[in-house]
């Protein structure tokens, strides 16, 4: 059924949406196998986990628990205020701050799933207890380049968010009945946070039936969008405004870029999470196709960078290239060991080679 040829999804619309081929039928298969009798199962987001991350981690989360299974999130760290109302979330344990059980919990799985990323090293501190787990894995990821860790790896690039992949696995697992309002909710907010508020390429006409499924749901979509965007609290909106006076224009590239020192995240109270879409503000400007965000985190001793880019020029190329990251086309992230000064000269000086891409 879930062979080579592409799928139709049908839903209680008129017309018919057709999408990529899914998860392989080895490897539904095998995943059927291993879900069909009750496990110990961890499910676990990319460090500093976004809206995507944890509406897909959640969702799954809910799902195995009602199929019987004994289901635990272990996020490598915490996340944004703004994503502590999902549905859920207070069930999530925290492995920097909750050491001990989970690590305990990961030694015990029979089963883990890597969810939103597809390298273990996106788990930081927590990588090398994935890396001695005896448990098998499962991977669903939309990002480029993944690892082979695996015995079932769902990976398609061509589709906006993991969420949306986490839906279509519960298709081929023929358990759409399930899905509630609560996970829906999680559904949706990944989508929803991943697309840009359903702005992006990457949007496509079966992300848009899936949103109807999950509205159809139960899913308010309304409120969803007021719980992450309507959010802010007055120093954040200092934070922005001193964001927009460190916007800096490269015209003859056709780049745009913010900075942020500690300092300047210091006097602003910043918590983990407002900094959110800074570097569409950059992206947003007139004739511009990339643009980046450098923020200065002293206590790791980085720079933390978000790349942005619009058409085909590809900022996952650049960050795997020069920032030790790496992501989507039009979005990635990355890092650089030097001062927040030198990494600005830095990526001023690999402009050059980008000039003729940014300029077509």
């Amino acid at each position: 059924m879930f062979g080579p040829k592409i799928r139709h999804l049908t839903l209680s619309l008129d017309e018919e949406i057709v999408y990529s081929p899914p998860m392989k039928a080895s490897e539904l298969a095998v995943l059927k196998e291993l879900l069909a009798t009750p496990k110990k199962i961890v499910i676990v987001p990319h460090k500093n986990p976004d809206g995507d991350a944890m509406g897909s981690t959640l969702a799954l989360y809910q799902y195995l628990v009602k199929t019987g299974h004994k289901a635990h999130v272990v996020s490598p760290n915490d996340y944004p205020k703004f994503l502590k109302w999902l549905p859920y979330e207070d069930t999530v344990v925290k492995f920097d701050l909750q050491n001990k059980k989970a690590v305990r919990l990961i030694n015990e799985a029979d089963l883990i799933f890597t969810l939103d990323f597809n390298a273990l090293s996106r788990v930081a501190e927590m990588e090398p207890a994935l890396q001695n787990a005896s448990a098998q894995f499962v991977m669903i990821d939309h990002h480029q380049q993944p690892d082979d860790y695996a015995v079932v790896t769902y990976s398609d690039t061509s589709v906006c968010a993991t969420c949306q992949m986490v839906y279509h696995t519960f298709e081929m697992l023929e358990v759409t009945d399930l899905i509630d309002a609560d996970m829906a909710t999680c559904l949706y907010t990944g989508i929803m946070t991943d697309t840009g508020s359903f702005r992006f390429r990457s949007t496509t006409a079966t992300t848009h039936q899936v949103i109807a499924a999950l509205i159809a749901k139960g899913a308010d979509n309304a409120l969803i969008h007021e719980k992450i965007y309507d959010a802010n609290n007055f120093s954040r909106m200092q934070l922005l405004g001193t964001a927009l006076t460190n916007l800096h224009r490269l015209e003859e590239y056709r780049a745009a870029y913010i900075t942020l020192s500690q300092e300047e995240l210091d006097a602003h109270d910043y918590q983990k999470g407002d900094t959110e879409g800074f570097v569409n503000y950059g992206l947003s400007l007139e004739n511009t196709v990339l643009a980046l965000i450098f923020i200065e985190n002293k206590q790791e001793g980085i720079i933390k960078i978000s790349l942005r880019s619009k058409g085909d020029f590809s900022v996952n190329l650049m960050a795997r290239e020069h920032f030790e990251g790496g992501g989507h086309t039009n979005a990635a992230g990355g890092k650089s060991d030097r001062s927040l000064e030198d990494t600005i000269a830095y990526f001023i000086s690999i402009l050059p080679q980008y000039k003729e891409a940014l300029n077509e």
